[in-house]
């Protein structure tokens, strides 16, 4: 038998199992990514919070900033793998309470996306031009007014590209996922191998439907990208009052 009759006789055999561990993988993936993004906005404008001189609210800012500093240095030095493990075995060991899977996979994904975004958050507010800050200031606007009207829109266009890449990564790290039995796309596609024992043509399988899922993500992200630049070619609206001109000054 040869190798491409083998791949279609698993895939015709094995499909709802695939396709119900893609749809599980992209679920977390798109659950995770989304709730990372919103934690790593608050954290990046938060830490971003111009620091008193002195004061209480100095000091629990500067208190407030180390929890975050610890929280991004743990969850983005260690392999979400670990954070797995810990985070789901953890729970049932310390509090006697055994998580539900799905639950501790969008938990897991999204404080892991969360490490990161508040990093790519708090990079793109600080690309912005300064003196928008002041101008701002200036009119009297306070940290959180300033955030929501003129940073943030600008901020979460200049982010997009990265929050995309995020989702990607995210669809093909909850592979991991498997260690604590969430049945996603590599652990459907390890029960199929425990069956029929094909590991290559199993695999292979899993491999394409990695490649489309990222390819398609992909693709619909850069058109998202595109619509928000809007048209390559547009003509800037201007001022189209004619001024009269005196007639010793060439004016008719």
């Amino acid at each position: 038998m040869s190798f491409l009759t083998t791949v279609w006789e698993i895939l015709i055999v094995y499909w709802p199992m695939f396709l119900r561990g893609a749809g599980t993988t992209l679920l977390i993936a798109l659950v995770g990514t989304i709730i990372g993004a919103i934690i790593g906005l608050l954290i990046g404008v938060v830490r971003t919070i111009p620091t008193p001189e002195k004061g209480i609210k100095k000091i629990f800012l500067k208190f407030v900033n180390v929890i975050f500093s610890i929280y991004i240095e743990v969850f983005r030095g260690t392999p979400m793998m670990v954070q797995a493990m810990v985070i789901f075995y953890g729970t049932a060991s310390i509090f006697h309470i055994r998580p539900n899977i799905m639950m501790a996979a969008f938990f897991i994904v999204s404080i892991n996306t969360g490490a990161y975004m508040a990093e790519i958050v708090r990079g793109g507010i600080i690309s912005i031009d300064k003196g928008q800050f002041e101008a701002a200031r200036a009119i009297g606007m306070n940290h959180i007014q300033t955030m929501k009207n003129i940073v943030l829109p600008q901020v979460i266009r200049n982010i997009l590209p990265a929050t995309g890449n995020e989702f990607v990564i995210n669809i093909k790290d909850t592979s991991v996922l498997n260690v604590i039995a969430v049945t996603e796309l590599y652990f459907a596609s390890s029960s199929i191998v425990g069956t029929n024992l094909l590991f290559f043509e199993t695999f292979f399988i899993t491999c394409i439907i990695y490649l489309i899922l990222t390819f398609t993500t992909t693709r619909i992200l850069r058109f998202f990208e595109r619509k928000l630049d809007g048209p390559d070619t547009f003509i800037m609206a201007g001022n189209q009052m004619q001024v009269k001109l005196p007639t010793d000054l060439g004016g008719k």
